[in-house]
């Protein structure tokens, strides 16, 4: 069971009859909600109370606008309500497919949680899948909890959109607006989900005091995995996860969305998986052509060309479209090209990219065509009108174009769906935040990566596209849960470290991972600790690392300023990973792995040193055979071959038998001459 955050209602369907009362602004509305979800009457009704209250804004105006509850054989009620609050209505998610029961044997009795009730969320909206529910506002500023619900109900879209990606029942035919058409899926889509609410308003306000307060009851609950998509940035933690894993209850977390910048990384204790986002092989190629016949390609979400003719219209070049130069030029009914590469020393594309459609839009523009260096960018070009990212060589031929044409035109088609090996996947998503940890440099974060970017998902009562390592997390929840479940009696460390250190390092052509940065560059274990997930390699590893969680204390110990043999200590934690950020001359660290493969196997290191230094290992063979101990120690070295204070190089160390298993953990060092001097170049 994930701690998620999620929820459902039934298809909701309205139907507009005549005004009943003076008032003519009000119409009736019967709203059809399908089959009931309760045999009590009292229940369905409370249930349509609930939902109008949630539109009216007070219980009593809620009971003056119902006239009908459909309670016996179906669901639903006849209502008087504005139009603005059909629209409103229109858009409280009906109980997604994604999270229906059926099929769904009885709540394991091992289960304490309860489902919380309150507005528009009463005791019927949990069901089978998802067995709990609860809310934790105390730490909220009031502003942020403004027009939100004071319910386990989500308000913006955000967990409902982890919880189906994590255990989302299968649901033929969705897509967003036709793009991205197929079956959603969680990972797990036989989990059953318990939901805490902690992220509120328009921007996820949180507060560490209500997460503490979900963290304690999902571990008193009887949660198996806590999958957390919420950050708060580098350098800030959140207390209370130990406990969990003590408790043998598995933690992730997304690593932020601060990147390509480095020692962005947050939620980097050693105890968690942290997760990087990156691209999965699917794009929205868009077509532009300009008025000389020349055809060329960007990217968008463009989908609803109802709202724009596929005539050609003119097209302006506004540079970096200032709110100074939209203001001076007549763009209304124009398409605009914001192309200024001499800003972009000083311009970080997902922010200005925000604020230019809002200009482009507020100045009457019907299409945009910005130019950036990066990529990763496309949910923030959403709505109805054309909004195509390109790089600069693209924006350079169109403005070639303008130049030399005196009336100058283009069309924008909407954007299509291309899935397959043409598209240049996995990449490290440009958002993604990156390590090193500046709290602890030498625990090497993130741990992982996994699809993050354009995940089609259950946003109250459709599907949409989103973008963050909020959207990666869930991905690496499922498969930890599906982990459990094959190997019950494997450790939250066990789980966490078969994870790392079977993922690819590697894309499907064999050529090494890029990570999307300034410029493009291959990957390395800052970007995405030890490569990209793999499942099916996950669940038969055949070496694990693992930690006993009561090891961890002494690292919570260093952290509330306990120096005593805390770097010793943070070197030998048996991790998947070897990160070394202050290697002077020489320096050996130990590590332990256990067989949970077959019974007689040998394994061969293969070792990748990282530049400037020679790395060993001894023994550099290791066998199990029947009747011996099924963990193996050994230790690694390192010596530097030139003493500079210099920036840190990777490796990585390899155990293979030959056949069916490898098992990689990644290895970053760093040469100093002088203690806490990082990089002086």
């Amino acid at each position: 069971m994930g701690s998620r955050i999620a929820f459902s209602y039934c298809a909701l369907l309205l139907v507009t009859l005549l005004p009943l009362s003076a008032n003519a602004s009000s119409k009736l509305y019967i709203v059809y909600m399908g089959e009931k979800k309760h045999e009590d009457p009292s229940v369905v009704t409370a249930t349509h109370h609930d939902i109008l209250t949630s539109v009216h804004g007070s219980e009593d105006e809620s009971l003056k606008s119902i006239v009908y509850s459909y309670k016996h054989e179906f669901s639903g009620f006849a209502a008087m309500l504005t139009e603005t609050q059909a629209r409103t209505l229109a858009s409280i998610w009906p109980e997604s497919r994604s999270f229906d029961d059926n099929g769904y044997s009885f709540v394991p009795a091992r289960w304490k949680g309860i489902c919380q009730t309150e507005t528009a969320f009463n005791a019927t909206s949990c069901n089978r899948k998802i067995i709990g529910a609860w809310w934790y506002s105390e730490g909220i500023d009031a502003m942020d909890l403004k027009g939100e619900y004071m319910s386990p109900r989500d308000f913006n879209g955000h967990g409902t959109h982890v919880a189906s990606t994590i255990a989302g029942g299968e649901v033929q035919g969705v897509s967003y607006g036709g793009l991205a058409t197929g079956t959603a899926r969680g990972g797990a889509p036989r989990a059953r989900l318990a939901i805490y609410k902690v992220l509120w308003g328009p921007n996820t306000a949180a507060s560490d005091t209500d997460i503490l307060a979900a963290i304690d009851d999902a571990i008193q609950d009887g949660v198996d995995v806590l999958s957390l998509s919420l950050g708060r940035g580098a350098r800030h933690e959140f207390p209370g996860t130990l406990h969990a894993v003590l408790r043998g209850i598995s933690v992730v977390f997304s690593a932020g969305n601060d990147g390509p910048a480095p020692q962005t990384v947050t939620n980097v204790m050693p105890w968690v998986t942290t997760v990087a986002a990156s691209t999965m092989d699917r794009a929205f190629p868009t077509l532009i052509s300009l008025g000389n016949k020349e055809k060329l390609v960007g990217q968008s979400l463009y989908y609803n060309s109802t709202l724009n003719s596929d005539d050609f219209k003119e097209l302006v070049h506004a540079g970096s479209c200032t709110a100074e130069w939209l203001a001076s030029n007549n763009v209304t009914g124009k398409i605009v090209l914001c192309y200024a590469p001499r800003l972009a020393p000083s311009v970080l594309p997902r922010v200005e990219l925000s604020l230019t459609i809002n200009r482009t839009v507020g100045a009457g523009a019907k299409g945009l065509i910005f130019a950036q260096y990066t990529t990763n960018l496309l949910l923030i070009c959403k709505g109805g009108m054309p909004c195509i990212v390109v790089d600069y060589e693209i924006a350079q031929r169109i403005e070639s174009y303008l130049a030399i044409t005196e009336s100058p035109i283009v069309k924008v088609s909407p954007g299509m769906t291309v899935v397959g090996d043409g598209v240049l996947s996995p990449r490290v998503a440009s958002f993604s935040s990156r390590g090193p940890s500046p709290l602890f440099p030498g625990i090497l974060k993130p741990d992982i990566t996994a699809p993050g970017v354009g995940i089609l998902a259950a946003v109250r009562g459709f599907y949409a596209l989103m973008d963050g390592t909020s959207m990666a997390c869930p991905h690496v929840s499922a498969v930890t849960a599906l982990l459990k479940s094959v190997h019950p009696d494997w450790s939250p460390a066990m789980i966490k470290f078969a994870i790392v250190t079977t993922a690819s390092v590697t894309d499907q052509f064999g050529v090494p991972i890029e990570a999307e940065s300034v410029p493009r560059k291959v990957a390395d274990p800052f970007d995405f600790g030890g490569g990209h997930m793999d499942p099916d390699r996950a669940a038969n590893p055949g070496l694990v690392y693992d930690v006993d969680a009561r090891e961890y204390n002494k690292f919570f110990n260093c952290t509330l300023g306990s120096s005593h043999g805390c770097e010793s200590y943070q070197l030998n934690l048996n991790l998947p990973s070897i990160a070394i950020p202050d290697l002077k001359d020489h320096v050996t660290v130990q590590r332990t792995v256990t067989n949970v493969g077959a019974v007689r196997t040998t394994y061969h290191a293969v070792l990748e040193a990282p530049a400037r230094v020679v790395m060993s290992v001894e023994p550099s063979v290791i066998t199990f055979v029947k009747g011996s101990s099924t963990s193996m120690t050994f230790r690694v070295s390192f010596t530097t071959k030139r003493r500079v204070q210099g920036g840190f190089t990777f490796g990585s160390l390899t155990w293979s038998d030959g056949n069916t298993h490898s098992v990689r953990i990644p290895v970053a060092v760093r040469t100093v001459i002088q203690d806490f001097v990082a990089d002086t170049s």
